[in-house]
């Protein structure tokens, strides 16, 4: 909680509102139900890979165990912020706390810098798995594996202390309005008291350090990947390996373009429409295209998917 006088008068900001989407009370009914059934969906649609991966035997293998992670993370990211949402669609006040505003701050950036992590990370299992085939089983074992998946998750959380520490000293004082669904950066940023350019320039720091080093080492990887490819003959090795590239590469490229868009394009901040636009695509849709991308575009997890639910 942070105090603020002025004019001997002294201001406790106890809780922010988030003004979410503006609009009728029949179209907020009508948001709640399309976003309870994405919601829905993309639990049902993650839980699906990752009860597909610990029932199959055969998916007992590196790049699998990665892609069930990733599918728990998606999970742990659509729920940082969506049941708020959709809380918020029903409640008349729409209110959130002072620390729990701070709180989904940190946790929801958290996880998306570990999203980040685990991309660039299931970028090395592709490039170790195609540029190197003989030493991967060595390589990625499973104890290995985890402990790069325990990485992803301690760094994502680790790298947003100093951003989520800033922001809990930002001064807040007369409006508590925060126009966007969520507690977001720039959204939070809009609202205090005074300009604060240093914690300003410090998290966008902090957001473009890993976004383009996660991402200039994502596509380092998949330039040699692609070169490992093209010298391998024509046939189904080839049309496999450019499959499970494709598709992590749409991911890649889905979730990076529109957090970009947000944390590093001048001015993105500035514009509330574009914020809750841009940041309902890359935390409530690219977690529910996640399992869409990968059991279409994989053979081996459409079988096992298929065989998963005959047997429920």
């Amino acid at each position: 909680m942070y105090i603020s006088g002025g004019n001997n008068a002294t201001i406790v900001i106890h809780e922010f509102v988030l003004l979410g989407f503006l609009c009728s009370r029949e179209v907020e009914i009508l948001l709640f139900i399309f976003f309870s059934i994405v919601y829905i969906l993309t639990l049902l649609g993650n839980s699906a890979i990752i009860c597909a991966v610990w029932w199959d035997q055969r998916l007992h293998t590196p790049m699998y165990t990665l892609l069930a992670n990733f599918s728990f993370l998606e999970i742990c990211y659509i729920n940082s912020n969506v049941p708020n949402m959709l809380l918020n669609f029903l409640s008349k006040t729409k209110t959130i706390s002072y620390n729990g505003c701070i709180l989904q701050f940190y946790v929801f950036l958290s996880l998306c810098a570990t999203e980040l992590f685990f991309l660039a990370l299931m970028a090395f299992d592709r490039y170790v798995a195609i540029c190197h085939p003989l030493h991967y089983p060595i390589i990625m074992t499973k104890k290995v594996c985890g402990a790069l998946v325990s990485a992803c998750w301690m760094g994502g959380f680790l790298w947003l202390v100093t951003p989520a520490t800033l922001i809990s000293r930002v001064p807040f004082c007369g409006s508590n309005v925060i126009d966007h669904y969520l507690c977001d950066l720039g959204a939070m940023l809009a609202v205090s008291c005074v300009p604060v350019p240093k914690t300003t320039l410090t998290c966008s720091t902090f957001s473009a350090v890993i976004l383009l080093a996660t991402l200039f080492y994502i596509l380092v990887s998949y330039t040699l990947v692609l070169q490992a490819v093209f010298q391998v003959p024509k046939g189904s090795g080839r049309r496999k390996a450019f499959s499970t590239c494709a598709s992590h590469l749409l991911l890649v490229s889905l979730f990076y373009g529109s957090v970009m868009v947000m944390y590093v394009s001048p001015g993105a901040a500035n514009q509330p429409g574009l914020q809750k636009f841009v940041t309902m695509f890359y935390s409530i849709a690219t977690p529910l295209l996640n399992p869409l991308i990968y059991s279409l575009r994989n053979k081996e997890m459409k079988i096992s998917l298929r065989k998963f639910f005959c047997k429920v």
